[in-house]
């Protein structure tokens, strides 16, 4: 028997398992939500109904129906589903699973395999899934809540069809509620509770577009009422159950992306007390701390640069203090991380310059590297010219050649143009200094 058995995704839950999981939608007209892509005539639609959805990472946020989307694509298929969390699980097991996938292709038997968290795996992890993805011994179905441009390798994404989810509305939040609530087979439908609208759109609300928060909350709230042997649901009474919950993502169109934002808004204007709150508010609210300390260093070299460089290394060493110590402790080394920045001067420079750089390798395409620049370890290379006039820096005077070293056609472009603030009122001055000595050195007509 292998490792991890696999399993029809079809398979009922247990009369005791939460709320979210039996009330799972067990085919496309149960599930709710995302009708941009499973509408009648929607791609994702047709690719299920046409029976070869091929391998595919769904990016959304939490609770959109990633995991039952993977198990209505493996029922459509008739195939095995392995669920595989990329949390708890190494190269070893990726290898037992895919072995086992191999051999059951084999014999004619077809494999789903959900990969939570994909965005977890490292670059070795991901590689594993894909001779067996070409060899089509597996259909690989990555779920995740990060970006798959950045998170997902070049060459795994390029064979998989990305499907973005999005959060539920108000309502086909109300909708799926109802639903659970007057369901007698797998909901609450035997507890004879009724909902004011009002109640099912505070839960709706409170939900922020997460289906499994939405459940459990309900599930809660018809425990409370029947502890009190009451069978009314009403706004107030959802007040009641969720007053533990901060009011924190919950509100009209506040959302994770909203928070992040308000966050390196605020350092960006050098503003330490917003920038603490923004961040307070997201770990509150359970925010993976690690997301937030990777966007804290994208705020160090895009917002403050090299006008204070040691910003890099401050906010590295926080992001490697909260893997270290973990919460709460750990968020101290965030939280002085962010009003370090908001207080730091402030430079976009070397954004702009790697910008204004990519704009010109678009339009110009793969320019020639000059002659001179060329490295020439053969005879026949250097016969060529290959490294002829290569003026070695050191040699010279204040160590700068007046040497193109930009492809032609892009000789004179200046895509580093440093400000006046912090360290790069230094690196100005330097720059006016190099390009002093370069006149210098300069051939004369």
């Amino acid at each position: 028997m292998s490792l991890f058995e696999p399993h029809a995704p079809e398979s009922a839950a247990l009369p005791n398992a939460p709320l979210p999981e039996r009330m799972r939608p067990r085919n496309l007209q149960e599930f709710a939500g995302q009708q941009h892509l499973l509408a009648p005539g929607k791609p994702l639609r047709l690719a299920i109904e046409a029976g070869e959805p091929g391998s595919m990472i769904f990016w959304g946020p939490p609770g959109t129906g990633k995991t039952t989307l993977a198990k209505i694509v493996a029922a459509s298929l008739s195939a095995n589903f392995v669920e595989f969390s990329a949390v708890t699980s190494g190269l070893k097991e990726i290898k037992q699973v895919m072995a086992d996938a191999e051999r059951g292709a084999a014999h004619g038997l077809r494999t789903v395999l959900f990969v939570d968290e994909i965005h977890r795996f490292n670059k070795a992890q991901q590689d594993a899934f894909l001779p067996y993805v070409e060899r089509g011994a597996i259909r690989l179905i990555g779920a995740t809540t990060e970006n798959p441009s950045f998170e997902v390798n070049a060459a795994l994404l390029s064979r998989c069809r990305v499907y973005v989810l999005q959060a539920l509305t108000e309502s086909e939040m109300v909708l799926l509620l109802r639903t659970a609530l007057h369901d007698a087979e797998r909901g609450l439908g035997l507890l004879g509770i009724h909902a004011d609208e009002d109640a099912l759109l505070a839960l709706a609300s409170f939900s922020n577009g997460d289906a499994r928060y939405a459940l459990n909350a309900l599930d809660a709230a018809a425990r409370v009422l029947a502890g009190k042997r009451e069978t009314q649901l009403t706004k107030e009474a959802v007040a009641e159950v969720l007053q533990q919950r901060t009011l924190l993502y919950d509100k009209h169109g506040e959302q994770h992306f909203d928070l992040i934002s308000a966050l390196h808004k605020s350092v960006r204007n050098s503003d330490p007390d917003a920038a603490v709150y923004w961040l307070r508010r997201m770990l509150e609210a359970g925010e993976d701390a690690n997301y937030v300390a990777r966007r804290i260093v994208r705020m160090a070299v895009e917002d403050i640069g090299l006008a204070a460089p040691e910003a890099l290394n401050l906010t590295l060493s926080a992001q490697q203090a909260m893997h270290f110590l973990g919460s709460p402790e750990g968020e101290l080394a965030l939280a002085q991380a962010v009003i370090y920045l908001a207080l730091a001067p402030k430079s976009n420079a070397v954004y702009l310059a790697y910008g204004e750089a990519g704009k010109d390798i678009a339009a110009s395409g793969a320019l020639p590297v000059p002659l001179h620049l060329r490295n020439a370890p053969t005879k026949l290379m250097k016969e060529l010219d290959y490294g002829k006039g290569y003026q070695y820096a050191h040699d010279l005077l204040g160590r700068a050649a007046a040497m193109q070293c930009l492809p032609d056609g892009l000789e004179d472009r200046r895509y580093y143009r440093p400000t006046g603030e912090g360290r790069e009122r230094q690196l100005s001055q330097r720059l006016g200094e190099l390009d002093r000595l370069r006149n210098r050195t300069a051939p004369q007509d």
